[in-house]
């Protein structure tokens, strides 16, 4: 007797659900969720259900104003949504510190690692106070339904990313002259 693909895909994720420990989860109210689901792109179309759920595997890690979040080059499985403060994203380059952005509550850092690269790409430091919700992949895999609306929305938020940095690099080529490739011939 042939079995249903479906059946087992929801017997896996919740065997998945019960073998993967939750960490303490946030206690957050209707209008918190709320807010958050309005500003926050990763969660973008995401149910209300879906998301409780989702914020639920969150760990919430508070950060001092001046802390490191995570160094560039650290091995990395998971992101963070900022919630409160301010953060800035560095990277080195020949000695030297280049600030490459600056975020605000309701911006998300590290997705690079759920994606692709499991080294940090930069270094993620906290300007002000801050506190974020850190995802690891492990959670996010683990559930089907926010991981698919998370794993769509960071490609929309790295593309947006990599648009602007495009126009950046338009900019810089045009003041400089210098596309930095050798020719071809």
């Amino acid at each position: 007797m042939p079995v249903d693909p479906a059946i087992v895909k929801i017997f896996a994720e919740n065997v998945r659900a019960d073998v993967i420990q939750r960490p303490a989860g946030l206690n957050l109210d209707a209008a918190i969720v709320q807010k958050i689901a309005n500003r926050v792109k990763v969660f973008k179309g995401m149910s209300m259900d879906c998301l409780m759920s989702t914020l639920a595997m969150a760990e919430h890690q508070p950060h001092k104003a001046g802390a490191i979040v995570f160094n560039e080059g650290d091995i990395g499985s998971s992101f963070h949504v900022l919630i409160a403060g301010e953060v800035v994203i560095e990277k080195n380059k020949g000695g030297q510190v280049v600030q490459l952005a600056r975020l605000g509550a309701g911006e998300c850092f590290g997705e690079m690692a759920l994606v692709g690269k499991h080294l940090r790409t930069a270094t993620v430091r906290a300007v002000t106070h801050a506190a974020t919700m850190r995802f690891d992949r492990e959670r996010v895999d683990a559930y089907a339904d926010s991981a698919q609306v998370i794993y769509r929305n960071i490609a929309s938020v790295l593309a947006t990313r990599l648009d602007e940095s495009s126009e950046l690099l338009a900019d810089l080529v045009v003041r400089t002259g210098e596309t930095g490739h050798a020719p071809l011939s």
